[in-house]
């Protein structure tokens, strides 16, 4: 008894302290951003587009480009996680498919970037704002596919033979019982994937390239906020790596307001 206490506070002190390290190095990046980002903040890069010194169009240009990666890839991964769950949960395909989604999650973002590149940038001849599209569409289809799936996969079968026993049809008891049940887990898998993809830099470098202008034609190189705060910090001119540093903190808080939102939502819903 007495060895297997000692080594449970060994073990203890050791989780404790890796948690510490941890949330050292989270506010020791944190408190570096802070600092070297509202130190260049001013009022003026928020009017500005890139080519006057400011990052209203890579705002307007990276959530133009998740968004609409989000409404086309939000209704194909439910679909694919409903498929999987209610229609066909232990089949084959079922099982190549989950596979596929687990490791297409892990894949590395940057080889997604060169495999849009190599089927649609190269193609068309051009960088452009549908490419990067493509790249965050691929790169969040996964997430909400595994969520959907385990998601629907906690809702209490007795609730689908509920359904049956009141004469539903198979859709109507995924859309109206199944679905909502599911409702608080599915809204957080997509607001954590699009915080995700709307951090991302590697894909765009390939795809979607950077402008200093404002822009809406997704057909031409198209401005986002990401490749630009990597392009800046490597320019030798101080001015430009300011205006790194506080481009950096405004997307730190976009995806930390989002990630804290979704949380918030969800848990009234819960309640």
């Amino acid at each position: 008894m007495k060895r297997r206490l000692t080594i449970n506070k060994i073990i203890l002190a050791l989780s404790t302290l890796s948690a510490l390290i941890g949330m050292g190095f989270l506010f020791w990046i944190l408190g570096t951003l802070m600092y070297k980002g509202l130190a260049t903040m001013h009022w003026d890069i928020f009017t500005k587009d890139l080519v006057n010194g400011g990052i209203r169009n890579l705002l307007v240009g990276q959530f133009v480009m998740a968004l609409i990666a989000t409404v086309i890839a939000v209704p194909l991964g439910v679909m694919a996680g409903i498929y999987l769950r209610e229609y066909n949960s232990d089949g084959k395909i079922s099982f190549v498919i989950r596979n596929l989604s687990d490791i297409m999650m892990s894949a590395p973002s940057i080889v997604i970037g060169v495999f849009v590149y190599a089927l649609y940038v190269d193609r068309v001849g051009h960088f452009g704002g549908w490419g990067g599209i493509i790249a965050l569409a691929i790169m969040m289809l996964p997430i909400i596919v595994s969520t959907t799936d385990n998601m629907l996969s906690l809702v209490p079968k007795e609730l689908r033979e509920a359904g049956i026993a009141l004469g539903g049809s198979k859709h109507k008891i995924i859309l109206q019982i199944v679905l909502k049940a599911a409702k608080i887990g599915l809204t957080t898998g997509i607001l954590l994937s699009f915080a995700r993809i709307v951090g991302e830099t590697a894909p765009l470098l390939f795809t979607s390239s950077n402008s200093q202008f404002f822009t809406l034609n997704l057909n031409e190189q198209f401005p986002s906020l990401t490749v630009s705060i990597y392009n800046l910090a490597t320019y030798p001119d101080q001015a430009s790596k300011d205006l790194a540093w506080a481009a950096s903190f405004v997307l730190t808080v976009v995806v930390l307001i989002i990630n804290l939102g979704g949380r918030y939502l969800t848990r009234n819903r819960k309640k």
